[in-house]
């Protein structure tokens, strides 16, 4: 299946994230910030980026930014995955490049088909 990469700073939220991505067979690697998010899609080139907004230093918003502007990881689609429900913040976050827009918390059933609708 596919290799999802997870940029959140909780650590309960990335394990709840990798077991319910797991279970249908994906490949997961995490990220705590939004820096190691950006090496870590750089050097593994993941399928799909989970991409929270709020974390110390850059957020996700500017890492979603800075993903699709890169040549080499502009075509990897980023879902944010943020309890920010506001929907001028799922507007920002689609103008920064995102494809997608989850508020948590979430379904397994809604983040799995998300993630099938994202990848085909």
């Amino acid at each position: 299946m596919a290799k999802v990469l997870i940029v959140d700073d909780s650590p309960t939220e990335i394990h709840a994230f990798s077991k319910m991505l797991e279970r249908h067979g994906h490949v997961v690697l995490a990220a705590k910030t939004a820096e190691e998010g950006l090496s870590s899609a750089l050097a593994e080139k993941p399928d799909l980026i989970l991409m929270d907004i709020v974390m110390p230093g850059m957020n996700g918003f500017q890492a979603t930014r800075q993903l699709q502007e890169h040549p080499q990881t502009r075509g990897i689609p980023v879902v944010i995955i943020s309890t920010k429900d506001q929907q001028t913040d799922q507007i920002w976050g689609k103008r920064q490049g995102a494809r997608d827009y989850l508020i948590k918390p979430f379904s397994e059933k809604t983040l799995i088909d998300t993630v099938k609708a994202i990848l085909g």
